[in-house]
């Protein structure tokens, strides 16, 4: 069946749009504006070498990027955001392109749309800004993966980014946008580049959007790459088995901390909070699991983990106000996330257990947030409270494995979403 609707009679014109985002209630510039749903989000990021071998910090030149993400909300359009948040410079695209993907880095032929920006194929983002996409007539589901395509003909110089995307990122020499094969793409990584939004339109706005901010484990550390196995994969699963479906985006980053900006792992929780959770359309609610880092990063001298001061679980507490603080001022429900043993290993100390108790119990017993998931029992190890269940742990004894996220996602009340 052919993807292809029939003409728009309305077209969206790209606008650039402030590094910090736009109003979550909807002050938007029209009543189409106002159509368009969140269908998946990644958060940007400086380039650095971050966890593994990536391009972020070299960029592109001359060549085509397709990048892979899964959308957890459909719709008869879709458009893309670019973030040049971090770049040094005007960032100039010279054409993109959305499909469907198959598998690799093909794409359904018949899905290939061209992308525009303001009506024009080429695009040049200011530094420090992000820039919209015109709409692209195409049908997308729910659960769908799509597949996004790049073109640089200049070079970019050091790309905005998301370190860890746990699938498969892919790179060709010379103007690819438009193959739907994958012969061109002969390299690839685990990053996102200036990709942070998937929107889609079609039908009426919904207020029903989650988000959930986090950290290494919300970002889906040691989950199988490209198998979408994030506990945030898993929650939009259960929400459209249930016939709750709806859009369920992911805002971790790796390393994050609640109460210290850093170089490798992104501006603090409460510093992006405005962009990564109230700028989204149709906010509901977000789910916070933060502080294991803010925790564990006194325990080790690595240099990536840096600053490394001793902060206090009263500081983190603060951290949580803060954001319960900026949420509620926007009628969003607050969400606290218990924090997950980390018995064996690199947090772990008699001190920094201590102030993982310490929190846990405010995030239980103190009411600040409108609702508690508690992720901590759900993992622990009945034999050692202290240690992830070993059938939940990815092997570094911080991370969960698959099972673990589907078990954190189980442990989720969809009611209180």
């Amino acid at each position: 069946m052919s993807r292809l609707l029939a003409p728009a009679v309305v077209m969206v014109v790209a606008a650039a749009l402030s590094a910090c985002g736009t109003d979550n209630d909807g002050a938007a510039s029209s009543a189409a504006e106002q159509a368009w749903s969140a269908a998946w989000s990644a958060s940007a990021q400086r380039p650095a070498a971050g966890f593994g071998p990536n391009w972020s910090e070299q960029g592109f030149s001359g060549e085509s990027v397709r990048q892979i993400v899964r959308v957890t909300n459909g719709g008869d359009k879709a458009r893309i955001r670019l973030s040049n948040r971090f770049g040094a410079g005007p960032l100039e695209v010279d054409g993109a392109t959305i499909a469907v993907h198959l598998a690799e880095a093909a794409t359904e032929p018949e899905s290939l749309r061209p992308l525009t920006f303001g009506g024009a194929k080429r695009v040049v983002i200011p530094p420090g800004a992000e820039m919209s996409s015109d709409a692209a007539e195409l049908r997308v589901a729910p659960l769908e993966s799509v597949a996004v395509t790049l073109y640089f003909a200049g070079t970019t110089g050091p790309a905005t980014f998301h370190s860890q995307a746990w699938t498969d990122t892919y790179r060709a020499a010379g103007d690819h946008a438009a193959d739907t094969g994958a012969a061109a793409f002969t390299e690839r990584t685990n990053s996102w580049y200036y990709l942070t939004d998937v929107e889609v339109s079609g039908g009426k706005a919904r207020r029903d959007t989650v988000v959930s901010l986090g950290d290494s484990i919300t970002d889906g550390f040691g989950s199988t790459t490209g198998a979408n196995q994030r506990y945030t994969d898993a929650l939009a699963d259960r929400l459209a088995a249930s016939g709750k479906q709806r859009a369920v985006l992911n805002q971790g980053i790796g390393g994050n901390l609640v109460v210290n900006d850093s170089a490798w792992y992104g501006e603090r929780a409460a510093t992006r909070f405005d962009r990564d959770v109230l700028a989204k359309p149709g906010v509901r609610s977000v789910i916070i699991l933060e502080g294991v880092n803010d925790i564990g990063f006194s325990e080790t001298d690595k240099p990536t983990y840096k600053p490394s001061a001793d902060v206090s679980a009263e500081q983190i507490i603060a951290g949580y106000r803060t954001l319960i603080k900026q949420a509620h001022a926007r009628g969003i429900k607050a969400i606290g996330a218990t924090l997950l043993p980390f018995g064996d290993s690199d947090h772990y100390s008699a001190r920094a257990a201590a102030k993982r108790h310490t929190i846990n119990t405010w995030i239980r017993t103190s009411g600040e947030y409108d609702a508690v998931v508690d992720f901590d029992r759900a993992l622990a190890d009945p034999t050692n409270p202290e240690k992830i269940a070993t059938p939940y742990d990815s092997g570094d004894h911080l991370h969960p494995n698959d099972h673990g996220y589907r078990a954190m996602a189980a442990t989720i009340d969809l009611e209180k979403l």
